[in-house]
């Protein structure tokens, strides 16, 4: 009887670890899967790219500053320039009014208004890039060429319509990680005798710096990956802008405008325009990496 019990006891178990064991196979998979589907975007980037650029000079590709396809001139030092202006004026107008946003939903916000504000934002993400686009182009345009008496297309129009895409995955990350946080931290503030907006503002919100610059890190990502919003109210002008009313265009805009009908050495330059994108991409993901590693030191 005591042989029955035992081995009725073990079948579970080994169940149990035979379903782990499958389990972690399919999770390995899929992870290692992410990390394939990465390299060959890699692969397929820098093969076509690499060449490209050599034949046309570092230097000429980078800091070229004329673009013109039809007489082989492929600077895209404009385009560099443009994504780094809107990117960080977005950034300027977005992270500010994100973070704080998320600050009064955790921790100042009634509950019933909570129950309203969290799927609007929700719904905001969700928007298609277009429709921003047209919001951008009927609402901010205008708004924006009757105070600098221009056409209203340009790079600050670009960037507050940017930083109002932007919001809703700073606010979402910013909020979910100030949340996170244990309230005792919170709780112990105020018993020390702190006011509640000293006690978020210095116990809670630097427990939470790991997640806000993540959200920021989301939020550049999405800001300099973006095309189609920008093409509508950018200008599109492959200059580098000298005031915040002048025309400009993106890496991501001068990409979408002309692959379409690119052709040889043309493509090609497309492609490499998209490798230096990447490496954008890179480098800020590797800056917080190092950042986040000197912050746990």
């Amino acid at each position: 009887m005591k042989t029955h019990k035992t081995n009725h006891l073990k079948l579970p178990q080994t169940k149990s670890a035979y379903l782990e064991f499958c389990m972690s196979i399919v999770f390995g998979l899929c992870a290692l899967l992410c990390v394939f589907a990465v390299g060959m975007i890699c692969v397929f980037l820098f093969v076509n790219a690499i060449p490209t650029i050599a034949k046309i000079g570092f230097s000429d590709f980078i800091f070229g500053t004329s673009w013109s396809p039809l007489i082989g001139e492929f600077g895209i030092f404009p385009m560099i320039v443009g994504s780094i202006y809107i990117t960080a004026l977005a950034i300027v107008f977005g992270v500010p009014i994100g973070v704080l946003s998320a600050i009064y939903m955790a921790y100042f916000c009634p509950k019933p208004l909570l129950r309203f504000f969290t799927p609007c934002i929700e719904l905001l993400a969700g928007i298609p890039s277009i429709v921003y686009g047209f919001f951008g182009l009927i609402v901010i345009v205008p708004i924006v060429g009757e105070v600098f008496d221009t056409s209203g297309k340009g790079l600050l129009s670009a960037s507050i319509l940017l930083a109002m895409m932007i919001l809703p995955t700073i606010i979402l990350v910013s909020k979910t990680s100030i949340q996170a946080v244990s309230k005792s931290y919170f709780e112990g503030a105020l018993a020390l005798g702190a006011t509640q907006e000293r006690a978020v503002f210095f116990v809670v919100i630097k427990d939470a710096k790991s997640g806000i610059l993540a959200s920021v890190i989301l939020g550049i990502g999405r800001a300099i990956g973006e095309a189609m919003a920008v093409i509508v109210i950018a200008g599109n002008q492959a200059i580098i802008p000298e005031s915040i009313s002048d025309g400009v265009r993106t890496l991501t805009t001068n990409i979408v405008l002309e692959l379409g009908y690119a052709e040889g050495l043309h493509r090609d330059v497309l492609i490499a325009s998209s490798v230096v994108l990447f490496v954008f991409i890179l480098g800020i993901n590797l800056c917080f990496n190092a950042l986040k590693m000197e912050k746990k030191k």
